[in-house]
């Protein structure tokens, strides 16, 4: 392991105030990422769709937190001060809580300093949201993408924010799509136990090609997408393994491979700490890049950084979410 979460810089929110907003960010390796910025001093706004689950993990949160303090000696506990816990109200698989969760954030904050796109699923049987793409696109990409856009605007005064940072959270699994694809593919064929994994790799990549855009119309702003490595101990396999009869194989086969290759959660949240936390980080430097396992820089697929597939699928994007009543500005 190279990368130490404590080693990196501790903040003071009554001195110098930071802001995250973060998806996903109440169960997996998203637990982890807001124990540790929490634990820096961040304010972080955990947004989801279910106020009790996230309360529940906020209460976690500070009790984990408390009894990692304990173990601190008097200097450390002397520099290193907690955030806050905040829910923000937000459902993925509709545009319109995204919309409104947004709202409500800016009404409670001026600033964002680090937004992280970290929620997803991952290999469920093909269906489509409310508003009419298919769940995993949406999920994993396209809301991300919304809420990008819509907060982008608080990151932008360099007199209040001196370092934005946008966190896309990939996966190694964009390489199911390693190919040129428009994202109006549906993959919906038989069996959906292949083509999943092509949906899957699909939203993946254009997160990854979303970052590679944003980077472009926002310089002043690190924007780099990552890849946590093998976290097997989530509930991202629970499609799977619920599967009749052949769902044991799949658990069996998880655990052997988790075992073998696999991260823990904590461990699978150092790739996001290191991009949302390193000092040693810039957006004259590092915009647009791709780490893996533990921050380690790494390429994506040639799909995933070919800017010109990026600006195709920006277009595709701002004009289908045009066609629902979301207007992007550019």
């Amino acid at each position: 392991m190279s990368f130490d979460p404590d080693a990196q810089p501790y903040f003071d929110k009554q001195k110098d105030r930071r802001v995250c907003f973060i998806t996903g960010g109440n169960s997996g390796l998203g637990f982890y990422t807001v124990l540790h910025l929490y634990l820096h001093g961040y304010i972080v706004y955990i947004a989801g769709r279910n106020r009790q689950r996230v309360e529940v993990a906020m209460k976690k949160l500070r009790s984990e937190a408390l009894i990692r303090r304990a173990n601190q000696n008097a200097h450390e506990l002397e520099n290193r001060h907690l955030g806050e816990l905040k829910f923000v109200e937000l459902d993925l698989c509709k545009l319109k809580s995204v919309e409104h969760g947004v709202v409500q954030f800016k009404r409670q904050e001026k600033r964002l300093d680090l937004l992280i796109l970290n929620a997803g699923i991952m290999a469920v049987p093909y269906g489509k949201t409310k508003d009419g793409f298919e769940v995993q696109l949406q999920t994993n990409y396209i809301s991300h993408f919304l809420i990008a856009d819509r907060l982008v605007e608080l990151m932008q005064d360099p007199d209040v924010v001196k370092d934005p940072r946008i966190i896309y959270l990939s996966s190694v699994g964009h390489w199911f799509t390693p190919f040129p694809f428009k994202l109006s593919w549906q993959y919906n064929y038989w069996p959906n136990i292949v083509f999943t994994w092509f949906r899957y790799g699909m939203a993946k990549t254009a997160g990854i090609q979303m970052i590679r855009s944003l980077c472009k119309r926002h310089s002043n702003i690190l924007c780099v997408a990552v890849h946590p490595g093998f976290v097997m101990n989530t509930n991202l396999f629970s499609h799977f393994t619920r599967l009749p009869i052949i769902g044991l194989f799949f658990w069996v086969m998880f655990q052997i491979f988790g075992w073998l290759f696999g991260v823990s959660n904590e461990e699978g949240s150092y790739s996001t700490l290191r991009c949302g936390l390193g000092a040693d980080l810039t957006a004259a430097k590092d915009n647009g890049k791709y780490f893996a396992t533990f921050g380690v820089q790494e390429k994506p697929s040639w799909t995933a950084r070919n800017i010109d597939y990026a600006c195709e699928s920006w277009a595709w994007t701002v004009q289908e979410l045009r066609k629902r009543g979301h207007e992007i500005e550019n």
